[in-house]
């Protein structure tokens, strides 16, 4: 094992990696990362999924079954992806067990075209949540408005769900709301509250790369590079508020588990920034960092894990967040064009994942 990453582990950030495939699972890759790389959970999404059935055969014998069955594309990319997901979440079951539930998690997201939609939502959230029937899925839902009311209906079922897309803290304080809100119905029906796990993706890459663009446009690349973990941090902030809330402190009590802050998009996708700063930049306890395999290795390998680093550099985070304003970056507005941008990039890969199994449904 990484003594970086048992070092990242202590620090209480859970180790989730953001990828899966037939072909990891079948070869035992993701036994092989819980076992040595401190895994410890796992994320999907469209994109990740287009891209492993446009790789090698794992997927040729169940493609050739649907389409001797004649079953409907939609539901074949259903069945696919529930196989795969169901048998992540038995490997990651031991975790599930020794962590009572909190780790040993796996995400599936809901039909990215249903994210400007609400009822759909909830009832594509319940057919996934009864075709995995595993206790340790998550079920992923977008962080669009039209989200948050299935966020909360979803979870007053006793679903647990992985909230996507957040980019705003704006909408993240929105989230923890739907969330609390949903605990509460939850708690009405008498459900067990310790049964329903959450997590909020809070994107950080992402915000880099469209708020650096905009800052070379006004001709201040010295801010470059900064806004996505000063972003991060301050949604920790806005976290500890919540927790500290006695409106959480009521639902703690009934047996309620904490909604962890998720970084996600943490591959840095400039080269000339270091490949492990959104790991050891958003250190801070009861926090879970999802990473592509590529980030995940170079975590092992050399990230500088130095304790909390989050919580003392709120200030500093502030201070970024202003100058960025002061510089004429409209915070508001990039957070608009990611979540617009985000549910597009899922939506093409949702239709590409669509169209290759068309392609492979050949008796």
């Amino acid at each position: 094992m990484s003594e970086i990453l048992n070092k990242l582990s202590g620090q209480g950030v859970a180790i989730w990696l953001d990828d899966i495939s037939r072909e990891r699972l079948r070869t035992g890759d993701l036994e092989q990362l819980i076992r040595d790389k401190n895994v410890v959970g796992v994320t999907s999404n469209p994109t990740i999924f287009a891209n492993a059935l446009s790789k090698g055969d794992a997927y040729n014998a169940q493609l050739h079954d649907l389409a001797v069955r004649g079953v409907e594309v939609g539901e074949a990319v259903r069945a696919i992806t529930t196989y795969d997901i169901r048998w992540a979440a038995d490997v990651l079951r031991p975790v599930y067990d020794a962590t009572g539930g909190v780790d040993g998690r796996v995400s599936l997201e809901v039909d990215p075209r249903l994210a400007r939609e609400s009822e759909k939502t909830i009832a594509e959230a319940r057919a996934l949540w009864w075709l995995v029937d595993r206790p340790n899925l998550m079920i992923k839902i977008p962080a669009t408005v039209e989200g948050l009311p299935a966020i909360t209906q979803a979870l007053s079922e006793g679903i647990s769900i992985n909230v996507t897309l957040i980019f705003s803290l704006e909408r993240y304080r929105a989230v923890m709301d739907a969330w609390l809100a949903g605990l509460e119905a939850a708690q009405a029906k008498g459900l067990n509250l310790a049964s329903i796990e959450s997590v909020a993706s809070f994107f950080v890459s992402r915000v880099d790369t469209e708020i650096d663009k905009r800052l070379d446009k006004l001709g201040k690349p010295e801010l470059k590079g900064k806004a996505g973990i000063a972003n991060a941090r301050l949604a920790y902030a806005a976290f500890e508020e919540v927790m500290n809330s006695e409106r959480w402190q009521r639902l703690r009590a009934a047996g309620a588990r904490p909604q962890r802050p998720l970084w996600a998009s943490t591959g840095v996708k400039n080269p000339e920034y270091s490949d492990t700063m959104y790991v050891d930049q958003l250190v801070a306890p009861g926090t879970v960092n999802t990473m592509p395999e590529k980030t995940l290795d170079a975590t092992a390998d050399h990230a500088n894990i130095t304790g909390d680093t989050v919580r003392p550099f709120y200030e500093q985070a502030w201070n970024t967040m202003a100058a960025l304003k002061d510089a004429g970056v409209d915070y508001d507005d990039v957070v608009k064009v990611l979540e617009d941008e985000g549910v597009e990039k899922f939506e093409a890969s949702w239709n590409e994942l669509l169209e290759s199994v068309t392609k492979n449904l050949v008796p």
